[in-house]
């Protein structure tokens, strides 16, 4: 599991990044209080969350990330894995002008970030455009909540939240599931007018926009 290589600080490019690492960790806790990977190489700092993935043993809901990449002032190497909210709570302490971001010194195991979606070889397969994410998201939600009835168990929401996540987007090349539509939507990854570029690596799905990247692992390699 990734620990950090012991960079007590981020040094980020400037306030506006700043901001930006704000909005994202605040997006991501909205979509799942969980952990996130922030991995520096040299002057650029990537920041990965699990948006979803399967909670219950032959659950079939797909891994899926959201990656942002931010600007650097000082090169680094740190990459370790730590909570949402620690990170939230050094950013609200930091000063108008402040761009030092204290590393939480305390890391959490999460099986999502112990495996690394590959660096090259990624073929374009496909284009589509924002709106068509937006609906995707939109109704999907709609679906699941028309699915699970009053005081489900853990087993049908989660089996509800898999069937339509998991459910391939109706009209776009490469199998990308309908998770990834959500995971861009609840990250502000996608803005009506601006296309998304598919890409495939083997067997990894990504959905690249102006605005981040969506990442999808298959369930074969969990």
């Amino acid at each position: 599991m990734p620990t950090a290589t012991h960079t007590d600080e981020l040094q980020l490019a400037d306030s506006g990044t700043v901001a930006d690492l704000r909005t994202f960790v605040t997006r991501a806790r909205t979509a799942d209080d969980g952990a996130i990977r922030l991995q520096g190489a040299g002057r650029v700092l990537a920041a990965y969350v699990c948006v979803m993935r399967a909670k219950l043993l032959g659950e079939g809901t797909p891994t899926i990330l959201g990656l942002r990449t931010m600007a650097l002032d000082a090169p680094s190497e740190v990459d370790v894995t730590v909570s949402l909210a620690s990170v939230a709570d050094r950013l609200a302490r930091m000063d108008v002008d402040d761009t030092s971001l204290p590393v939480p010194p305390m890391t959490v195991n999460e099986s999502w970030a112990a495996v690394s979606a590959p660096r090259g070889a990624w073929e374009e397969v496909a284009t589509v455009d924002a709106e068509t994410l937006i609906k995707v998201a939109k109704d999907g939600v709609q679906e699941i909540g028309q699915i699970i009835p009053v005081n489900p168990g853990a087993l049908i929401v989660n089996n509800a939240r898999a069937a339509v996540w998991g459910r391939p987007i109706a009209g776009v090349a490469g199998e990308l599931p309908g998770g990834a539509a959500f995971a861009a939507y609840a990250l502000g990854f996608v803005a009506p007018g601006e296309t998304g570029t598919v890409f495939r690596s083997n067997r990894w799905l990504r959905l690249s926009t102006s605005r981040g990247h969506i990442l999808v692992r298959p369930k074969a390699v969990l």
